[in-house]
């Protein structure tokens, strides 16, 4: 499994690839059942299920309590359990290190999980088997979190299928892991609020962090033109290339807009 480093804040360089997030943690230690989903926690149907329904340890990334994320997260070894009915076993195939992630470990996020919870809420996973009841995914399928607070920073897991939204497997594995919040969150800027129509223009600040970044992807596919504004830097040349590669029209410091 990877991790992305994806900020919403400032994100300069495309996603950046955080390798062995689960291999340089210390050795693992056993986790109990409070981890897993409620729907894991059902006593299975033995013939309910589209895989070996083998109990099977997994990795996680958990934290017991709030606090400093490098304190606190720890690598653990959780128990899979069987795939009942509703459920679906996926594996995890990237997920993203945000801001909101952080704030969440340190327990000053709008939504905190119940503890101890497995860090990560966003993703990208492969479902490997489904239950019984299960129709609107199947093994291969990519999907993503329904809501925040799914835990996905974990090899594996059993999630219920209402937690869970199917994505085309034949998008960039980084888009697919940093879907559920900032392109969203850019195409309601853009749709909810005024009604564009093509040759519009829209400005915005903070336009190379990750919401930034999908607006000038998403009004240029809908033929807005966008003026986009940001802080001076040393690099300042080489990201504006790579916003108007994306897509931008315009490019400009907070110090050049100040002028008259």
């Amino acid at each position: 499994m990877t991790y992305l480093a994806a900020s919403s804040s400032e994100l300069t360089g495309g996603n950046m690839w955080v390798c062995g997030a689960l291999c340089r943690a210390r050795a693992p230690a056993q986790l109990g059942q409070r981890l897993l989903p409620e729907s894991s926690r059902r006593r299975p149907d033995a013939a309910s299920f589209s895989a070996s329904a083998e109990a099977s340890r997994v990795r996680a990334l958990v934290y017991g309590h709030h606090g400093d994320p490098a304190k606190v997260v720890e690598l653990k070894n959780l128990e899979l359990a069987a795939v009942g009915g509703s459920d679906v076993h996926v594996k995890m195939l990237a997920a993203p290190i945000n801001p909101s992630d952080i704030n969440m470990i340190q327990g000053n996020y709008g939504l905190l999980p119940q503890l101890p919870a497995v860090g990560g809420n966003e993703g990208v996973g492969q479902v490997i088997a489904v239950g019984s009841s299960v129709t609107g995914v199947k093994p291969g399928d990519w999907v993503i979190p329904a809501n925040p607070g799914l835990g996905t920073w974990r090899t594996e897991a059993v999630f219920g299928e209402e937690e869970l939204i199917t994505v085309p497997s034949d998008i960039p594995l980084q888009s697919a892991a940093t879907l559920g919040v900032n392109p969203c969150t850019a195409y309601r800027m853009l749709m909810d609020f005024e009604r564009l129509q093509p040759g519009d223009s829209v400005i915005q600040n903070a336009s190379n962090s990750g919401v930034g970044q999908a607006v000038i992807q998403i009004a240029a596919a809908l033929g807005l033109r966008t003026i986009n504004v940001l802080r001076d830097r040393p690099d300042l040349q080489k990201l504006t290339d790579r916003l108007k590669n994306l897509g931008a029209d315009h490019v400009v410091t907070e110090e050049e807009l100040r002028k008259a």
